[in-house]
Parts: C-alpha cells; sequence; structure tokens
C-alpha cells in the first residue's frame, strides 16, 4: 500500500474523456478539505495544495478551517484564493437543532446557519454546504421524517438572509441520515430556489442506493459534490462497503459525469476520499428497518444486483499519524489524477 501512496497522474496518457475524444467540454474539479484531515491545514495550507493538485476549486467544510470569521479576515482569504485561481466553495455541519450531531458552538441553530452564509459572501462562496446529521436520527423520537421538518424550519427562517447575500445552502445526503427520495422532499419543501444539494456518492451507499441512482434523484438540485469511490460486496448480514479512492472501486464513473454533465453541468466535481474502512449495511438482521417508516425503498433491488458484482477489501490501518498523513495524501492525489484523466478539470 506505501507504495501506491505517491502514484500520480501517468494514468492521464491511458484514459479517454468522458465528453468524448477532441472534446473541449469539461467540469470543474477539485477537493474537499476533509480528504487531508490528518493534516491539520488552516484555509492557506489549503489553498495552496489546491495549486499544488493542479484543480480548480477548494471545498473548506470545517469553520474551524479558519483562523477567524471575522469579514476582514475571510476577504483576505478570498483574495488570496482569488490571486492564485482557486475558487472556495463552503461548508459547515448540522443545523437541525434536533440531530444528534447538533452542536451548539456556533450558536443556535438559526444563527449557525447565518453565520455560515455571512462567511460564504465573504469568501466569495456561492453556497454554504450543510447537513441534517448521521443515520441515528433515524431511530430518534419522530424518526428522520420529524428531523427533516425541524431542519426546514430553519431553513425557511433563514430564507431571507440567503436572498439578501445571494447564496445558496447546500443540504448533504450525509452519514447515513437521508435517502435520496427524503433529501429531495426536503428541498422541495424548504424551496428550491435558495436550497440545494451537496451530492455526496458514497454517502448514497449508506441508505442503500447506487450512486447513479442518487445522482438520478438529487442531480437537478445539485449545488456542489463531495464524492469518492466505493467497493461494495455480500456480506452475512446484507452488504459490506469500503470507500476507496477514484477508479478504485465499482462506479462507473464515465456514465456517471456523463448524465452530471446532462443534469448539473454548472456543479464543481469535488473529491472527499475517506478510505479504508469497512462498514456492514445490515439490512437483512432483525431490527433493521425499523427505522424506515415508508418501508424498504426501490433503490434496494438495484443496489443488492449492483453488490453481487463486488470483491471484498481488507480494511487499511495505519501504523501512526505520519502514515496516516501519507494515506490520505496519496488517496486524494490519486483520485484527482484519475479525475483528469477522464477529461474533468479546468485548470491544467
Amino acid at each position: 500500500m506505501k507504495r501506491r501512496y505517491f502514484l500520480s497522474g501517468s494514468l492521464a496518457a491511458t484514459a479517454t474523456s468522458v465528453f468524448g475524444e477532441g472534446s473541449k467540454k469539461s467540469l470543474s474539479l477539485g477537493y474537499d478539505n476533509f480528504a487531508v484531515r490528518a493534516m491539520g491545514w488552516k484555509a492557506k495550507e489549503l489553498i495552496d495544495y489546491a495549486v499544488k493538485l493542479k484543480v480548480d476549486t477548494v471545498f473548506i467544510t470545517d469553520l474551524d478551517a479558519f483562523q477567524s470569521l471575522d469579514e476582514k479576515h475571510l476577504l483576505g482569504i478570498r483574495k488570496y484564493a482569488d490571486d492564485l485561481g482557486i475558487q472556495i466553495y463552503l461548508g459547515t455541519w448540522s443545523i437541525c437543532p434536533t440531530s444528534v450531531s447538533f452542536k451548539d458552538k456556533w450558536g443556535k441553530a438559526e444563527e449557525h446557519l447565518r453565520l455560515g452564509l455571512r462567511s460564504a459572501k465573504a469568501l466569495g462562496s456561492p453556497v454554504i454546504r450543510v447537513v441534517l446529521g448521521n443515520g441515528r436520527d433515524r431511530t430518534t423520537k419522530g424518526g428522520i421524517a420529524a428531523r427533516i421538518e425541524d431542519t426546514v424550519k430553519v431553513l425557511k427562517s433563514c430564507k431571507g438572509v440567503c436572498e439578501d447575500l445571494g447564496v445558496k445552502v447546500a443540504m448533504e445526503n450525509h452519514a447515513g441520515d437521508m435517502h435520496s427520495l427524503e433529501l429531495k422532499s426536503l428541498v422541495e419543501t424548504a424551496g428550491s430556489d435558495f436550497v440545494g444539494v451537496n451530492l455526496d456518492a458514497g454517502n448514497a451507499v449508506w441508505t442503500l442506493e447506487t450512486p447513479l441512482e442518487n445522482l438520478e434523484n438529487l442531480g437537478k438540485y445539485t449545488l456542489t459534490t463531495s464524492l469518492r469511490d466505493t467497493q461494495v460486496w455480500k456480506s452475512e448480514n446484507g452488504v459490506t462497503a469500503q470507500w476507496t479512492a477514484m477508479g478504485e472501486g465499482m462506479v462507473d464513473w464515465k456514465a456517471y459525469f456523463k448524465r452530471f454533465a446532462e443534469l448539473c453541468p454548472n456543479s464543481p466535481v469535488q473529491i472527499e476520499t475517506i478510505s479504508g474502512f469497512n462498514r456492514e449495511l445490515a439490512f437483512r438482521k432483525e431490527g433493521f428497518w425499523k427505522s424506515w417508516a415508508l418501508g424498504k425503498p426501490e433503490s434496494l433491488v438495484a443496489f443488492e444486483k449492483w453488490a453481487a458484482t463486488g470483491t471484498a477489501r481488507k480494511a487499511h490501518k495505519s501504523s501512526s499519524k505520519e502514515d496516516e498523513q501519507k494515506y490520505q495524501r496519496g488517496e486524494i492525489e490519486r483520485s484527482i489524477a484519475y479525475c483528469k484523466s477522464i477529461g474533468l478539470g479546468v485548470a491544467k
């Protein structure tokens, strides 16, 4: 594995563009800073790494990456990125006040969202990425429907701020919290004129849907992305999944991005590798479906067929912090090289 950490862009000479030979069409390419979380980098270091990767965007999905959220400081960060030709996209975490994931570090849910919107405006980000919570919210009182209702209330309370600032909210399908059809319902109920989606292909697997089906359901609402590849295979209680570097899992990315370009051509492709661990989706285990109030999703049929074609993979374990840092950089660097090899990215 260590030898693979620093494999670079040799793929570019062997693969063909998803858009067809000779095409000048492309999609913006960037990375999500969570891919290199072990580095502990702040905003300028994250921008510098985007320059090193020769990408178009950097998705900074945690407000703690900024030394200050003072407008003057954020405007300085924006200028730094602009001068280097990097577009910043901004994100933060749960805005559902009743989610198991919600923290009041940034105030009440509405205060947190307004802070994120103002920060996005200062940084030149067209969106603020937020999440509802995680899969455990499905088992809370009222289930995911109640958590969606609570989130919609927060979103509607901030609609005026969104309109005044010209910044939209991108809700992510996050850590098994919402199936794509549930997230679609949230967006439409809140108002798709100011709320859209941060599309996460890896998280789609945790709600028992293939990335392509997830894209079909959410593509027209997509404002930005956090993408990674996945390997899935049948296991004792259902299916086990391992997220991987791009091009090293089972997703047909050429088909994916061809459809992506049709549904959301103005949304950047931003890669968030979170690789190496296995998670079983135990949908054959007694009690699993209690948290699915509407029953088994239709997506399960196609998902099981897809998983049947997969091969089991061993989990990765880093031996030290330095080893994990190398592993994370290797995963994102191979992923960016792969994406460029199939024709993604504007920067060369």
